[in-house]
């Protein structure tokens, strides 16, 4: 009843256009303060490398879609469909490809999957006996087109784990005069015939180094298929034939912006350069140690067109436990007095514990799980959206932490869309992620911001204010 009425109290000003350009350059303001000071920069400079922000993609809907009817149940399943109860499920998928020669290229992908009863599935052989595997290759995400298609043996070769979920292995060759294509891989439950799918662009003519070489672990046997690795960690940057060759690294060091607010249209400030803090070698089928925290930039040469970025972190991440860094991720649902407040105290843990039960009333157990809900979130956004930056302060990362995962996904060469349709007294929000070029990674997305986002917005960050939300 608190959210609903926080909505049509929202809705009704939303009303009154007479106001709104002032009431939002406020809003914009104040919550660009906040990500301002929330985050310690190391300069005032940010980076040159990513793309101005395009204009708004037009829509012939507004974003959100309000629901007079009965409210559904929030639920959620990355891999698009909707989740069922008691049958074996795919949650997640997540691909990359390596170029084997100019007639094949090697795919790895990460997969969780759960039981009927809800646990994670760790073991290779439950995994082979419940699921099959299919493919197909088409020209482009509009061109319906077959170039090849086939299914993936699953063996003990092709699927292992490492460790809290599955991996799968498996060659793909390149279709007659192909460049290029789009790979439809398509898991099947075998009982009930429940899919998940995961699209992945393949370059069968590899211009990138990141085409060729990837991240893998300091054995070389398992290729890491994420942005980032912690401080101290030994690793090995390698392709699927093991060559040998040197690659020159930059090191940059700076404290990046978080996401500001989905309603915030205003354009962004010009980009500037990053400086370079220091510059090492390392040589490619070898393993190595990487110090000191930091973004990092790994190339050919010095006059590259493309490399590979790795986002370097405490030991710790994707978890945060200090509280000089727990303080930070709050800024989504927090104003800035508050913000404030927890930056300037000497005594950064007691502000925080007290921020918290200030917020819940003193209900020490409503504060308690509480926080734990919104720091797994932002754990699961580290770990599943960090780019050249943590993945809380990313745009898919704000959204994952406030509204958590979306319950379809939507997505094509150049955008993606997540779908919520299962919130309280909303039957359908949308929220589009525009791809941008990055020198340092390849899946940077930014979000398409739109000041309809308000409604659906405040009164979500206001039922974590209050504890209604301890999932």
């Amino acid at each position: 009843m608190r959210i609903l009425s926080a909505l049509l109290f929202i809705l009704l000003l939303s009303a009154c256009s007479s106001s709104k350009k002032t009431r939002q350059a406020r809003i914009n303001a104040d919550y660009d303060a906040r990500a301002a000071r929330s985050s310690q920069r190391s300069s005032s400079s940010t980076d040159t490398r990513q793309s101005s922000p395009a204009t708004a993609i037009p829509t012939t809907a507004a974003p959100v879609k309000i629901n007079e009817g009965p409210a559904n149940s929030p639920s959620s399943t990355p891999t698009g469909g909707p989740k069922q109860v008691g049958e074996w499920i795919v949650t997640s998928i997540k691909g990359k490809f390596l170029a084997i020669d100019t007639s094949a290229v090697r795919i790895y992908m990460d997969l969780t999957a759960r039981t009927p009863t809800g646990q994670a599935v760790l073991n290779p052989s439950d995994f082979i006996e419940h699921f099959q595997i299919a493919y197909v290759m088409y020209p482009d995400y509009n061109n319906r087109e077959r170039l090849g298609y086939g299914t993936v043996p699953l063996t003990t070769e092709t699927v292992g784990r490492d460790g809290n979920y599955l991996t799968l292995r498996f060659d793909i060759k390149r279709p007659k005069d192909a460049a290029s294509a789009i790979l439809l891989t398509e898991i099947t439950e075998t009982n009930t015939g429940t899919k998940a799918r995961n699209d992945l662009p393949l370059r069968f003519r590899p211009t990138k180094l990141s085409d060729r070489f990837t991240l893998f672990d300091k054995d070389g046997n398992q290729p890491q298929l994420r942005n980032y690795v912690n401080v101290g960690d030994t690793v090995m940057i390698r392709d699927v034939n093991g060559t040998s060759k040197p690659l020159f690294g930059f090191r940059y060091r700076h404290d990046f912006d978080a996401a500001s607010s989905p309603m915030n249209t205003s354009s962004k400030p010009t980009a500037r350069t990053l400086s370079v803090d220091s510059t090492l070698t390392i040589n490619t089928n070898q393993p190595f140690v990487i110090p000191h925290e930091g973004l990092y930039y790994f190339m050919e040469d010095t006059t590259a067109e493309s490399g590979i970025g790795l986002f370097v972190a405490d030991k710790r991440f994707p978890k945060m436990t200090r509280p000089e860094k727990l303080i930070k991720p709050v800024l989504y649902m927090s104003t800035s007095s508050e913000i404030a407040e927890l930056n300037q105290a000497q005594d950064t843990k007691k502000a925080f514990d007290r921020y918290w039960l200030s917020l819940m009333s003193g209900n020490e157990e409503v504060a308690r799980k509480t926080l734990k809900a919104y720091f797994d979130r932002v754990e699961e956004a580290n770990r599943l959206f960090t780019t050249y930056k943590e993945g809380w302060k990313t745009d898919k990362g704000m959204i994952y932490i406030v509204l958590g995962p979306p319950d379809r996904v939507q997505r094509n060469r150049e955008r993606e869309v997540w779908v919520y349709n299962r919130r309280a007294n909303v039957s359908e929000v949308n929220f589009t992620f525009t791809k941008k070029q990055n020198q340092f990674v390849d899946d940077h997305y930014e979000l398409v911001r739109y000041i309809e986002y308000q409604p659906i917005w405040y009164p979500i960050v206001e039922a974590w204010r209050t504890g209604a939300i301890r999932e």
